[in-house]
């Protein structure tokens, strides 16, 4: 043998991963396909492997092409680099391999390739020699992605567990089932739960074990990225959940890589994760940086994923996170934050947003850490949103009362607003408010099946409405029954029968209107979107606002909790004229009654009502929401172009919607890179444009300091919900609405 038998893997390549700044190290690590050059043979075909195990005594390489017995494969320590590497002759895709590594403690342990980019499915652990063969068709969305910017566009998230949509589909049949389903629905997005290869499903892929490999459960790579190209050139947004917080336990696999604490702490009060049973990174070693940002920037760039929802965001950034005193280690300056975390997510986030254009990264963050979205040069952690988990909390609180007992917990439903522009939120109804006991979201709400969906077609008209983007996990929009299991599928024969299927089409229709409408999503980071119509009706159930695109439409948007129709329903409007209904959840469609609205419009006169010049009647549906658009009105006597009609209800409008409070520029951030235009710039893409802006910085007021997230006080007057008698009946549900 006349080559390098490290197939030209040097020290110097390797000094980014262990300076911290590697953002790309899975070029250098795992297994990649290459030739190198032999002085007699000339190129020589084959894989070369590599892996950082730093306190190993020995590393040997096992696989299917030595028949596992790793004695003649023995791999190289790179000098000074605490990585082996070994150029194998012939070995190339699909080879299967594993590393058994001698650790320090003089254990030979076999472990998968934390680099791998393909993996064995469970029960099997062995890693797959991959190299990517597909050619991306998606060059139209991937240009209009890098021109939006995503706090002004619509954004309405469907939440999807890959192996219980309906189980037992590829990532091929996804790309043709879901993709279909996702587009007839209007979702600008879809995301993701954990794709990353985890062996126990228990764990709905929060426990990963293979970072780089999608799972291969549901195909290969390739197979993986035709459903993302597929959903692109649908028009159709990709997010995935990313994991960086902890790692799954399994001995083959990260835990005590080279018979030491090398990915994760020594010391379990930093390295044990005690409500998840798994094991917390390092976050301080340069090289575990460098994995973890070459990770995140791994899937953005080598799958075209359009953001990343970064999972327990708030266990990171707290060196007490559930722990009692004397589990936990301060920090350097004897406080609980901890800054490793923190400076970790900030070069994540930053970089993420310097190299890919019009990508999204959105935090489940679950206390009130200040700055969540704000840019990293301003001391934030330079996220583009934050799931409102204040909002989620209180709403679901509020929706499972009686409604004769909604009046005394009003404040659940309004408090949100206090810090609605505190940081760039998005609504989140996901998979964790629909297990483990607290119900579907059917079973939250009370009373009878009428109420019951009633009560969500209110509760969702209530959420499209309200400042905010929106995601909704996947089965609660149609209602199903039953809490979210990864052991079946959801419960789609459901959308079929009464009631659910009305609540499905509604979700349906609210994603046409809601892209169709600006005012519902153009200023959702901007105080002047917004304003209450009446935000103190507690005694009627009711809650009425206006929306604002700063372009002059307005939409106003009513929605009555109680059981009880509130006809000829006074509420001022910022100006007179006809106001034409765009939504009413009690229409037939949405298998209400029919019966109960607005005949299409209403007229608002100059009568001044709740603060504004103009008011109008209107009739609200029990358990139902109405929304009102601003419309031109023409003169029968004097007729006049629609245009010009248009033109003047728009300046009339502008003239009555609130001053703009935060500019473009507070809440655009820093300029990303543009990419080239494709060749055919006129060609459209179907939907909305749906990718994420850089981190806003927002000039409203920060959102209240304490442990948990923002949610309203308790009432410390109001009866119990539970101890209460059967609120008062309301109309029952009339022929039309039964199931025939």
């Amino acid at each position: 043998m006349s080559y390098d038998p490290s197939g030209g893997l040097t020290g110097w390549d390797l000094t980014g991963f262990h300076e911290g700044h590697d953002t790309e190290c899975w070029r250098r690590l795992g297994a990649h396909e290459t030739t190198v050059q032999d002085s007699e043979r000339g190129q020589i075909f084959g894989t070369r492997f590599s892996v950082w195990a730093p306190n190993a005594q020995a590393v040997r390489l096992v696989g299917d092409f030595n028949y596992w017995n790793g004695e003649g494969h023995y791999m190289q320590l790179i000098p000074g680099a605490g990585v082996w590497a070994l150029f194998v002759e012939g070995v190339g895709t699909g080879s299967l391999y594993k590393f058994e590594v001698l650790g320090a403690d003089g254990v030979w342990r076999l472990k998968a390739d934390p680099m791998a980019r393909f993996a064995e499915a469970a029960p099997h652990t062995a890693s797959i020699v991959y190299e990517t063969q597909y050619v991306w068709d998606d060059d139209q969305w991937m240009w209009y992605r890098g021109e939006a910017k995503m706090h002004a566009e619509p954004l309405s998230i469907y939440e999807v567990h890959i192996g219980s949509w309906r189980q037992g589909l590829t990532y091929l049949e996804l790309a043709n089932e879901l993709v279909e389903y996702v587009s007839w629905q209007g979702y600008t997005h879809v995301e993701f739960m954990p794709v990353a290869q985890h062996p126990f499903e228990g764990s709905w892929g929060y426990h990963v074990t293979g970072y780089y490999a999608p799972m291969s459960k549901f195909g290969s790579p390739d197979e993986f990225r035709h459903l993302v190209d597929k959903l692109h050139q649908a028009g159709i947004g990709v997010m995935v959940d990313w994991v960086p917080g902890h790692f799954a336990t399994d001995p083959w696999a990260l835990q005590r890589f080279d018979g030491t604490a090398l990915y994760e702490h020594e010391d379990p009060r930093l390295g044990w994760h005690p409500d998840w049973g798994s094991y917390i990174f390092n976050f301080g070693r340069n090289e575990v940086k460098s994995f973890l940002l070459s990770n995140a920037y791994y899937w953005l760039e080598e799958f075209h994923i359009d953001g990343l929802r970064v999972d327990g965001v708030a266990s990171m950034l707290y060196l007490d996170y559930s722990r009692e005193a004397g589990q936990w280690v301060p920090n350097k300056y004897g406080s609980n934050e901890n800054l490793e975390a923190v400076e970790l997510l900030q070069q994540t986030n930053s970089h993420a947003y310097r190299r890919e254009s019009g990508i999204v990264m959105v935090a489940e963050e679950s206390t009130s850490w200040p700055g969540v979205t704000q840019s990293t040069k301003n001391g934030g952690l330079g996220f583009g949103f934050k799931w409102n988990m204040g909002w989620m909390n209180d709403s679901l609180r509020y929706m499972g009362r009686e409604p004769v007992y909604r009046q005394f917990h009003h404040h659940e439903m309004t408090f949100a607003l206090a810090y609605a522009y505190s940081e760039n939120f998005i609504l989140p109804i996901s998979h964790d408010e629909v297990v483990h006991g607290k119900g579907s979201m059917f079973e939250r709400a009370p009373q009878d099946e009428w109420r019951k969906f009633g009560t969500l077609r209110a509760f969702y008209a209530f959420m499209w409405a309200h400042p905010g983007k929106k995601l909704l996990f996947m089965g609660t929009e149609f209602g199903q029954r039953r809490e979210f299991s990864e052991s079946r599928s959801i419960d789609w024969w459901q959308s079929a029968e009464w009631g659910h299927r009305g609540v499905q089409r509604l979700i349906k229709d609210m994603n046409t209107i809601y892209k169709e409408h600006p005012a519902l999503w153009k200023r959702d980071t901007d105080a002047s979107g917004f304003s209450w119509i009446d935000a103190d009706d507690r005694g009627g159930n009711v809650f009425s606002w206006l929306r604002y695109d700063g372009d002059g439409q307005i939409i106003a948007c009513i929605t009555n909790f109680s059981s009880e129709p509130r006809p000829d329903h006074q509420i001022g409007l910022p100006t007179e004229g006809v106001w034409k209904e765009i939504l009413n959840t009690d229409a037939e469609v949405y298998d209400g009654t029919g019966l109960i609205g607005n005949l299409g419009e209403v007229v608002a006169h100059p009568v001044p009502s709740h603060g504004y010049s103009a008011s109008a009647s209107v009739t609200i549906p029990p358990l139902g929401a109405v929304w009102l658009r601003l419309e031109p009105e023409l003169d029968e006597e004097q007729p006049i172009e629609r245009e010009k009609a248009t033109r003047g209800v728009i300046a009339a409008a502008r003239a009555a919607s609130p001053h703009t409070t935060t500019s473009d520029e507070a809440v655009t951030g820093p300029t990303q890179p543009r990419r080239a235009k494709p060749t055919e710039a006129d060609a459209a893409v179907s939907g909305a444009a749906t990718s994420a802006e850089s981190p806003a910085t927002s000039e409203s007021a920060a959102s209240p300091q304490s442990a948990d997230s923002p949610e309203s006080p308790d009432s410390p007057d109001s009866p119990d919900s539970p101890d209460s008698p059967d609120s008062p009946s309301s109309p029952s549900s009339p022929s039309s609405a039964r199931r025939t």
